[in-house]
C-alpha cells in the first residue's frame, strides 16, 4: 500500500507538471505516432516487393508489429532507463536516491517515467484492429484476459533485459554504454523470427528474448499452432527475467562505490 500510494503521488504531480505545458507533451506525442508511421511504412514498402516474408502476410507483420507496440509502450512509459549510467552513476544522484527508505528501482522508476508513451497502447491496439479485421481473425471471450498476460510478460521481459544492462553500471562506471545498441537489437522482435538465420533466432529467443515482446504472443492470436509453445511461455519468461534483474539490481547496488570528488 505504501508504495501504491507513493505511485499514484507521483503520477499525480507528473500529470500536473506535464499539463503545465501542454503543446510540448502534445509535440512528444505526435513524434511517438511519427516514429510509429515510419515503421509501419517500411512494412508497406517491403511488401511493396513481395507478397509472403518467409511464409508470413503483409497483415500478419502489421498485426505483430500492432502487438509489439503496446508492451513497447508500457516499457516507455515507466521503464525509461536508458541513461541511467551518466545520470546515475557518473554524475553521482545514485547517492540521493540510497538515502531514502524505499527501493532505488522503484524510485528511478518514478522518476524517470513518461506517461505520454502510454498513447503507443492506443496505437498499437488500433493497429491490431486494423490488421485482424482484414485477416478475419475470431476473437474468444478469454482472448483479452490472455491478451493481457501477454502483454505484461513482453512489458516485463524488455524491461528485464534494460534493467540488466543498467545494473551493469554499479561495477563499470565507464561513461560508455550499449543502451542505444540494445534498443537498436530490440527492434528486431517486431518481426518473424523465422525470417533470420537460427544463430540470431536463438539469441532472440533465449539470450536476449525480444521476440517473446512480440513475434511470439502474437503468433496466439494469428492461429500459428506451431508458435503455441513459445506464445504460452511469454508471461513465463517477463516474470523471470524482470525477477532476475531485480536480484542482479540488487545485488549491484551493494557494489555500488559513490560518485567520489
Amino acid at each position: 500500500m505504501k508504495h501504491a500510494t507513493i505511485f499514484l503521488l507521483y503520477v499525480s504531480q507528473y500529470m500536473k507538471t506535464r499539463l503545465t505545458y501542454r503543446i510540448d507533451m502534445l509535440m512528444e506525442i505526435m513524434s511517438d505516432l511519427l516514429f510509429q508511421a515510419v515503421n509501419l511504412i517500411f512494412i508497406l514498402v517491403v511488401f511493396g516487393h513481395t507478397d509472403m516474408l518467409s511464409g508470413w502476410s503483409k497483415d500478419e507483420i502489421i498485426f505483430i508489429y500492432g502487438f509489439f507496440l503496446v508492451p513497447f509502450a508500457i516499457f516507455g512509459a515507466f521503464f525509461n532507463i536508458w541513461d541511467f549510467n551518466e545520470r546515475y552513476i557518473v554524475k553521482g544522484e545514485m547517492d540521493r536516491i540510497l538515502t531514502r527508505p524505499v527501493h532505488s528501482l522503484f524510485q528511478i522508476i518514478l522518476e524517470r517515467m513518461e506517461l505520454e508513451s502510454l498513447f503507443g497502447v492506443i496505437t498499437g491496439i488500433a493497429v491490431m484492429v486494423y490488421a485482424g479485421n482484414r485477416l478475419d481473425l475470431n476473437v474468444s471471450w478469454y482472448d483479452p484476459i490472455v491478451f493481457v498476460f501477454m502483454v505484461l510478460g513482453g512489458a516485463f521481459v524488455y524491461a528485464g533485459i534494460f534493467i540488466l544492462l543498467a545494473s551493469i553500471s554499479f561495477w563499470s562506471d565507464s561513461r560508455t554504454s550499449i543502451m542505444p545498441m540494445m534498443y537498436n537489437i530490440g527492434n528486431y522482435g517486431r518481426y518473424p523470427v523465422d525470417i533470420y538465420n537460427k544463430v540470431i533466432r536463438f539469441v532472440l529467443t533465449w539470450i536476449l528474448p525480444f521476440a517473446f515482446v512480440g513475434v511470439y504472443p502474437s503468433a496466439y492470436f494469428l492461429g500459428r499452432e506451431e508458435w503455441y509453445v513459445y506464445a504460452f511461455l511469454t508471461p513465463v519468461m517477463g516474470v523471470a527475467f524482470f525477477g532476475f534483474a531485480i536480484f542482479m539490481w540488487n545485488i549491484g547496488v551493494t557494489k555500488y562505490r559513490g560518485a567520489g570528488n
